[in-house]
């Protein structure tokens, strides 16, 4: 599983034009499942989004989590992570995985969250979706399951 984590002042996510998630201060989260994903991928990055210290304290270091400042989560699935894009003009996705597997991992990823106690709003899986949002700092950063373990 890869996530792209980015720190934001506030996220909101539409489908058709009506809003079907919205945070104020938090991450901005985009997920993406490939085929070899597991519950063991899901977790590790649960646990790293939810102890990220990437919000400032009162001396401007990077010291605080989500769960420290009490803020929020946006996540939204992207299958266009593993775009593989080495060859020719149009990514090929054949390494992110099935809807169904994708969307049952992503689902568990969420679940996960929400059990640590950290408010999570969601996209609307497989939609097409429009995502805005105030990346804060700016601050992006993308973890690899396969990558980091």
């Amino acid at each position: 599983m890869k996530v792209v984590v980015q720190r934001c002042k506030e996220a909101c996510v539409t489908v058709d034009g009506d809003i079907v998630g919205k945070i104020d201060q938090g991450l901005m989260v985009l997920v993406g499942v490939t085929h070899e994903d597991t519950e063991k991928d899901a977790k590790y990055l649960v646990e790293k989004v939810a102890g990220l210290r990437i919000f400032e304290d009162d001396l401007g270091k990077m010291n605080y989590s989500v769960v420290d400042i009490g803020g929020a989560i946006l996540s939204v699935s992207q299958f266009t992570l593993y775009g593989d894009c080495r060859k020719g003009r149009r990514p090929n996705f054949m390494s992110a995985a099935k809807p169904d597997i994708a969307e049952e991992l992503y689902e568990y990823f969420n679940r996960e969250l929400i059990a640590k106690g950290i408010q999570v709003e969601t996209g609307t899986f497989g939609e097409m979706m429009d995502v805005s949002f105030t990346n804060w700092g700016p601050v992006t950063l993308i973890i690899d399951s396969r990558l980091d373990a």
